[in-house]
């Protein structure tokens, strides 16, 4: 595994991260602990230390099943998670922003995590109206005084402009950015990067694999299961994403690297890019993500 510096945090991460929005319930299954603790066991073998998470990755579900699979070796983890979604039921969800919510929500994934702090507490998807709420920074600012959060992170939303969001992280302490970035998706490439760039900030690359897409396992017209979130896509769409990702994977994986190891070290060679977080169902994609690392020459 390599290991690369969290910009100005100073925290050294692994450049594959583990995201967890599977273990919410939102991808077709259910996880039972023992499944999340052989998963988390097997990752930090392989030398993962980075784990992204969220508050409505179920009812902070994910963030307890995590905390109970990491509790013994708290210390070896560098834990993001993120705050703004209340999670109902199976891809509903309502946005409790208040400077009061702000505040349960991290009492509540404090105690799912089982730890007395968070390592990167990220903004998830916030309107540019909301992120600048005042009343919102000074319960943050008063967390991170008191040890339960070390560091400040902004996940942007994948349907707004981020660059006015990720232009004001000085501002904000924000040090860390989570951004859709991905083979099939290369917009940061066009002004967010070089922001990142100029103020040191770190880049969690989320969506690596493109939904899945750029594995290779997919053929258009393919069917999910109705709980997966991919299921909510227009066909029509997913199908074009689908089509493009196989040419993709035809004409420029090398001959004998797996498609998703390549997709996962295709945007770790940018060098705006810190980490990236895929997801993953099993031991197996979590030891196949893994070797993704062996493919970058630093």
């Amino acid at each position: 595994m390599k290991y690369r510096v969290l910009g100005r945090t100073n925290l050294r991460v692994s450049v594959i991260g583990i995201g967890t929005w599977q273990l919410g319930g939102e991808w077709g299954r259910n996880y039972t602990q023992r499944e999340v603790d052989v998963m988390f066991a097997r990752a930090r073998e392989l030398g993962m230390n980075l784990i992204d998470t969220a508050e409505c990755y179920g009812d902070h579900l994910s963030e307890q099943l995590i905390g109970s699979a990491i509790h013994a070796h708290r210390a070896d983890w560098i834990i993001a998670t993120k705050f703004g979604h209340k999670f109902h039921g199976n891809m509903n969800r309502t946005e409790p922003r208040s400077p009061a919510d702000v505040q349960k929500q991290l009492d509540d994934s404090l105690l799912a995590l089982r730890t007395d702090y968070i390592d990167i507490y990220q903004y998830h998807s916030w309107g540019d109206d909301q992120f600048f709420d005042g009343a919102v920074q000074a319960v943050l600012e008063k967390a991170k005084s008191a040890g339960k959060v070390r560091h400040l992170g902004n996940s942007v939303g994948g349907g707004i402009d981020p660059i006015k969001q990720i232009q004001a992280s000085k501002q904000k302490q924000i040090e860390v950015v989570q951004i859709i970035y991905n083979r099939l998706d290369r917009r940061p490439e066009q002004g967010a990067f070089k922001i990142c760039h100029d103020q040191n900030l770190g880049v969690f690359a989320r969506v690596p694999l493109a939904s899945g897409y750029l594995t290779g396992k997919y053929k258009p017209g393919a069917k999910f299961d109705p709980s997966d979130h991919r299921a909510r896509a227009e066909a029509e769409k997913r199908d074009a994403k689908i089509a493009e990702a196989r040419q993709i994977i035809k004409n420029e994986v090398p001959p004998g690297v797996e498609p998703a190891q390549w997709a996962l070290a295709w945007c770790l060679r940018n060098p705006a890019v810190t980490a990236v977080i895929p997801g993953c169902k099993d031991v197996k994609q979590v030891e196949d993500n893994a070797k993704a690392s062996e493919l970058l020459a630093d």
